[in-house]
């Protein structure tokens, strides 16, 4: 079961956290508020589904460094920045830090609320990508070395005559390994096989 996606609240204004929730709650998204940086960081979790709206000027740790440490951290999660203070090297700093956007407060509710949404849906399909390519990556993992090979050859588009030449081997034998590696692959033919395979490409 896909655990349902959370917007994540990091401002140390109790008044702005709970207007912030509250708004949460009437368009039906789930929420979570923290008052600072260390909270937030002691009970986050990257493989729930969500986003993060994070303020700026936070008591200890601002925003901008909880940013930076969630980058070192590697999880993916879409931030939107938001300050009372919009200068260019704030802003600058934080799409430089991955922020998928930076709003002025006070912002809009109608407006933040179609940016969470946004957010929600950039979360929900990186997830998505990543498990594919953690799928495409386990079956590659049952691969043998030889297999392997005639994998990578038929990926590029090389004929069964092409590979047995390039690998040493007969037809037959290319034949029966290409049969196995669809199998092994979950694909019906070499160009999904190909399509799979460019999805593992950096």
């Amino acid at each position: 079961m896909t655990a349902e996606p959370t917007v994540f609240v990091v401002d140390d204004n109790p008044a702005v956290r709970k207007s912030l929730q509250a708004l949460m709650h009437a368009a039906g998204l789930a929420s979570e508020t923290y008052a600072s940086a260390e909270e937030f960081l002691a009970n986050y979790d990257a493989r729930r589904p969500g986003c993060l709206v994070l303020d700026v000027r936070l008591r200890g740790r601002n925003g901008l460094d909880l940013q930076d440490e969630l980058r070192r951290r590697n999880p993916s999660v879409p931030i939107i920045v938001m300050s009372g203070y919009g200068d260019v090297p704030t802003s600058v700093r934080a799409f430089k830090g991955g922020a998928i956007d930076f709003l002025r407060k006070p912002v809009p509710p109608k407006a933040l609320i179609e940016r969470i949404r946004e957010a929600l849906g950039i979360d929900a399909r990186a997830r998505e990508a990543a498990a594919q390519h953690a799928d495409l990556a386990d079956c590659i993992g049952q691969l043998t070395p030889r297999e392997r090979q005639v994998m990578d050859l038929l990926a590029v588009g090389k004929s069964s005559k092409a590979i047995a030449t390039a690998l040493n081997i007969s037809v037959r034998t290319v034949e029966s390994h290409r049969r196995t590696v669809l199998r092994k692959m979950n694909v019906s033919s070499a160009a999904e096989l190909a399509r799979a395979v460019a999805r593992l490409q950096p």
